[in-house]
C-alpha cells in the first residue's frame, strides 16, 4: 500500500483529489477525472486510517462534496456549499497524523477546488449548471423578445414576496407571481421589495424601506 511519507505529500495528494473530483462535476470529463481523483483521495485517507475509520472519513468527504453539487445546482445560497467545504476540510484535516500535515491537507482542498473552474476553459461544462432556469439568459435571438420586453417593464415597480428570499424566491408583483433573486440578503416573507434590475428573465428586487 502506497504511503505518504512526507507532510507535505498531503497537500499535493489531497489538492489533485479535490481538482479532479469537483472538476468531474464542473465540465464534462466521461468519469476519468472522478476516477483519478476517487484514486488520490483513496490514497490519502488509507495512508493515515484503519479500515473502519476510513470508510467513515472518505463518507464524510463526499457528503461534503455532494452538499456542494446539490447548493450549486438547487439552492444557490452558499449555505450548503459551506457545510459541504466544512464537512471535506474536517475529513482531510483530522485524518493527517500531525497539525502540520493537516495544515497541508486543508490547503490542498481550497487550492484543488478554486484550481478546478480553470477546467472550464479547456473542457465543456457540463449541462446541469446551466438547468437552473433562474439565472438562464433568454436572448432575442433565443425567440424571447416578448418575454424579455414584458420582464424590462417591471423594472422599477413594486411588489410583495410570498417566500422568503434565501436569497431566491417569489415575489407578488402586479397580482402575478415572479421568481426573483435579492442582491444577496435574505428577505422574509410579505417584505415589501423593489425591481431593481431585470437580466433576461432574471429578476433582481431589493428591499424597498433600503
Amino acid at each position: 500500500m502506497f504511503t505518504l511519507t512526507a507532510d507535505w505529500m498531503s497537500f499535493v495528494i489531497v489538492a489533485l483529489a479535490t481538482l479532479f473530483l469537483i472538476g468531474e462535476l464542473l465540465v464534462n470529463a466521461k468519469g476519468v477525472f472522478s476516477i483519478l481523483g476517487f484514486g488520490f483521495i483513496t490514497i490519502y485517507f488509507s495512508s493515515f486510517l484503519d479500515p473502519g475509520m476510513f470508510f467513515v472519513m472518505i463518507i464524510i468527504y463526499f457528503f461534503g462534496l455532494m452538499l456542494m453539487v446539490i447548493d450549486g445546482k438547487v439552492l444557490n445560497d452558499g449555505t450548503l456549499a459551506v457545510i459541504g467545504l466544512v464537512c471535506m476540510i474536517v475529513s482531510v484535516g483530522f485524518t493527517a497524523p500531525n497539525w502540520v500535515a493537516g495544515s497541508y491537507a486543508v490547503l490542498g482542498v481550497f487550492i484543488g477546488g478554486f484550481s478546478s473552474f480553470g477546467f472550464l476553459k479547456v473542457f465543456k461544462k457540463r449541462q446541469m449548471w446551466s438547468k437552473i432556469t433562474l439565472f438562464d439568459q433568454l436572448t432575442d435571438e433565443a425567440g424571447y423578445s416578448s418575454i424579455n420586453q414584458s420582464y424590462k417593464e417591471l423594472v422599477g415597480k413594486t411588489g410583495l414576496t410570498t417566500t422568503d428570499m434565501r436569497p431566491i424566491g417569489t415575489v407578488l408583483i402586479d397580482e402575478k407571481e415572479y421568481s426573483a433573486i435579492t442582491q444577496g440578503k435574505w428577505l422574509k416573507k410579505n417584505t415589501e421589495v423593489e425591481i431593481a434590475d431585470v437580466d433576461g428573465t432574471k429578476i433582481l428586487v431589493k428591499d424597498k424601506k433600503n
